[in-house]
């Protein structure tokens, strides 16, 4: 049996126990389809429910863990998730209210704006500065990827940056804290403290968030199409995950 026949036969989790689970899921791709655009995600009615009905299940131990800022995930996901890990890490909120970050990179402003000098040339390319990052969108230029992540490449190597790539996107962000860094976190306190995390996730960056499900006893499912991961599980895609996030007993 070869590797991709492995990948290819990446089955779907049991139903998920809520009793002993604790439960981190990224938003994009997962939760919501992947939009050309960050700002076309919008909140969903059967979405928000079903996070406040599992938050209740689960006393607590749930968490949203993106990319996206904080601010951002209250506007789509209604403020229905208090724990959450945004920036892909880099800054976490308890359910307490309480708000940890990290100090931005000198070197932000610079990439930002290298970014946008690109981005300025094609409308179809798009610019996200998260503060803590910055990302440049070209899922309407496919034709200029080259370019994309050519620039991204430089102004790591330039200026000490993290470089993240993902589905039809680029990101410069600050080092510190991932998404598995996050989890740790979140386990280390109450109520997470002694359940099972499970990661639900669909792209490279949730990979952290797989590998520490995983060695804390717990495991990472996949939400897309069969690649190489270091999940235990898949689930075809958001509706699939939805479905299966609601059958939760």
């Amino acid at each position: 049996m070869t590797i991709e026949d492995l990948i290819v036969r990446l089955g779907p989790p049991k139903p998920l126990q809520v009793k002993e689970t604790a439960l981190f899921l990224d938003l994009d791709g997962t939760l919501a389809p992947i939009a050309a655009r960050p700002q076309d995600v919008v909140p969903d009615a059967r979405r928000n429910h079903l996070l406040a009905r599992l938050n209740a299940a689960l006393n607590g131990r749930l968490a949203v863990v993106s990319g996206r800022t904080l601010d951002d995930i209250d506007r789509i996901l209604e403020g229905q998730t208090p724990n959450v890990a945004a920036v892909h890490g880099l800054v976490r909120r308890n359910a307490d209210g309480r708000v940890t970050q990290v100090a931005p990179h000198p070197a932000m402003s610079r990439a930002t704006d290298a970014l946008r000098d690109i981005a300025g040339a094609d409308p179809q390319m798009l610019v996200e500065d998260k503060g803590l990052s910055t990302t440049l969108h070209y899922r309407l230029a496919p034709s200029r990827a080259a370019q994309a992540n050519a620039a991204a490449d430089r102004l790591a190597a330039e200026t000490g940056l993290l470089l993240q790539k993902g589905d039809m996107v680029v990101e410069l962000r600050t080092p510190g804290p991932n998404k598995g860094d996050s989890v740790r976190a979140f386990m280390t306190t109450p109520p997470f403290a002694g359940a099972t995390p499970v990661f639900l996730g669909d792209d490279a960056t949730d990979e952290d968030g797989f590998a520490a499900a995983q060695a804390l006893g717990g495991f990472g499912v996949l939400v897309g199409p069969a690649r190489a991961t270091q999940a235990r599980f898949r689930l075809g895609g958001v509706d699939e995950a939805l479905a299966w996030l609601e059958a939760a007993r």
